[in-house]
C-alpha cells in the first residue's frame, strides 16, 4: 500500500522536528530566567533577617521609604545577589570554553588551577599593597584584578605545558597537572603571608581560598559585570571556531582554523574573565564544571546555544549556593566555595567514573 502510494506520486509525509528545537531552546532559556528571578527574590528575602516578599518588592521598585528593610535589600543583599549571578555566569562560560579548547569535559577553572593562580596573584597584591599602604585605596581596585590575571595566566600556561609534555594530553594528565599547580600556588600564597609577618591578613587569604560573596558592594560590581558582558559577547562571536575544535585539531586545521593562535588568544581571554571573577569572589570551584554539562544536556553542544544557557545555569547555581550559605547556619555565613565543592566534588567523581579520560566525544 505504501509503495503503491509512492509510485502514484502522492507525497510521503516527512516529519519535521526542526521547529521543536528553537521551541525547546526558548523554553529552556525562559525557564532559567524565571528560576533565576525566583532565586534572586528568595535571596533578597531570606537570611539572618527575614523580609516579607512584599517589602522586598516595594524596596526594589522604590515604593518603600527609608527603613532597615530597605537598607538591607538595596545596600547589602542586592549587590551580593547580582555579584553571585555575574560570577556564576562568568565561571560557567569559561568552563564551557576551556572544555572545548582542550577537548576535555573535565576542564574547569578551579580544577585546572586557574582560580588558585588568580587567588595567589590577588594575595600577592594584598601583601605588597598592604605593606605599601595601598590596600583599601583606589589602586587596589585596579591592582587586585591585574594581579589575579597574571596569576591565572601563569597557572594556565603551567598546567597546559605540563599536560602536553611528551605530545600527548589526556584527561588524567590534565587534571593531575591542574591539581599539582593549584597546590603549589596555594602554598605559595600562604608562604607570602607568613613571610610578610601580617597574620591579620590570613582572614583575607581564607576569603580567596574558600570563596565568598560577603564583600559585595555596588562599587565592586561594575568591573565583573562589564567583563562578563564583553567576554561573553566576544566568545559568542567565536562560537563557530569553538565548534570546529570539537571535530579535532586536524579537522579544524583543514577547515581553515589556526588552532595554535586561536587557543592562545582564547586562553588569555578565559584567564582574564576568571581573574576578574576570582578578584571579586575568591576561588569558587566546580561551577564551571557542572553548569556546562547541564547546559549540554538541555540544548546540545553548539556554542552559540550552549554559552548563554551555561551562563544562566551558572548564575542560578551560584545564587542558590549563596542563599544556602547564608541560611543553613544563620546568622553564620558559610563560605560559598565550601558548598559548591560539596556538590561539585561528587559530580566530578561521577564524571571520572563515566568517562575516565574526560575526552569530548
Amino acid at each position: 500500500m505504501s509503495t503503491a502510494v509512492r509510485e502514484a506520486g502522492t507525497p510521503t509525509p516527512v516529519p519535521a522536528p526542526a521547529p521543536a528545537r528553537p521551541l525547546r531552546y526558548a523554553l529552556v532559556v525562559t525557564g532559567l530566567l524565571v528560576a533565576l528571578a525566583l532565586a534572586a527574590l528568595a535571596s533578597l528575602a531570606l537570611g539572618s533577617v527575614r523580609i516579607p516578599p512584599g517589602q522586598v518588592l516595594d524596596a526594589l521598585i522604590g515604593r518603600a521609604g527609608p527603613s532597615p528593610y530597605r537598607t538591607i535589600v538595596l545596600d547589602v543583599r542586592l549587590p551580593r545577589v547580582l555579584l553571585g549571578a555575574v560570577v556564576g555566569a562568568g565561571l560557567a562560560v569559561v568552563g564551557a570554553v576551556l572544555q572545548a579548547l582542550v577537548r576535555n569535559r573535565l576542564a574547569d577553572p578551579f580544577l585546572l588551577g586557574i582560580s588558585s593562580g588568580a587567588s595567589a596573584g590577588a594575595v600577592l597584591v594584598l601583601v605588597v599593597g598592604g605593606g605599601a599602604g595601598l590596600v583599601g585605596g583606589v589602586t587596589t581596585t585596579v591592582a587586585l584584578p591585574a594581579g589575579a590575571f597574571a596569576g591565572a595566566l601563569l597557572a594556565l600556561v603551567l598546567v597546559y605545558g605540563l599536560a602536553r609534555r611528551g605530545g600527548i594530553m589526556t584527561g588524567t594528565r590534565l587534571v593531575l597537572a591542574g591539581v599539582a599547580v593549584s597546590y603549589v600556588l596555594s602554598a605559595l600564597a600562604t608562604l607570602l603571608l607568613v613571610v610578610a609577618g601580617r597574620p591579620e591578613q590570613f582572614q583575607e587569604a581564607m576569603f580567596w581560598s574558600l570563596g565568598g560573596l560577603g564583600s559585595a558592594r555596588w562599587d565592586t560590581l561594575a568591573l565583573p559585570a562589564a567583563v562578563l558582558v564583553l567576554g561573553v559577547g566576544v566568545l559568542l562571536t567565536l562560537a563557530r571556531p569553538l565548534d570546529l575544535l570539537l571535530v579535532g585539531e586536524e579537522g579544524a586545521t583543514v577547515l581553515g582554523l589556526d588552532t595554535a593562535r586561536f587557543r592562545a588568544a582564547v586562553f588569555v581571554l578565559a584567564s582574564l574573565v576568571t581573574a576578574v571573577m576570582v578578584a571579586a569572589s575568591g576561588a569558587v570551584g566546580f561551577v564551571g564544571l557542572m553548569a556546562p554539562h547541564a547546559a549540554r544536556l538541555a540544548v546540545g553542544a553548539p556554542h552559540r546555544r550552549l554559552l548563554p544557557v551555561a551562563a544562566l545555569g551558572g548564575a542560578l547555581a551560584l545564587v542558590l549556593a549563596d542563599l544556602a550559605a547564608r541560611t543553613v547556619a544563620a546568622p553564620q555565613d558559610i563560605p560559598v566555595g565550601v558548598l559548591t565543592a560539596l556538590t561539585g566534588g561528587p559530580f566530578f567523581l561521577w564524571l571520572m567514573r563515566r568517562r575516565p579520560d574526560g575526552a569530548a566525544p
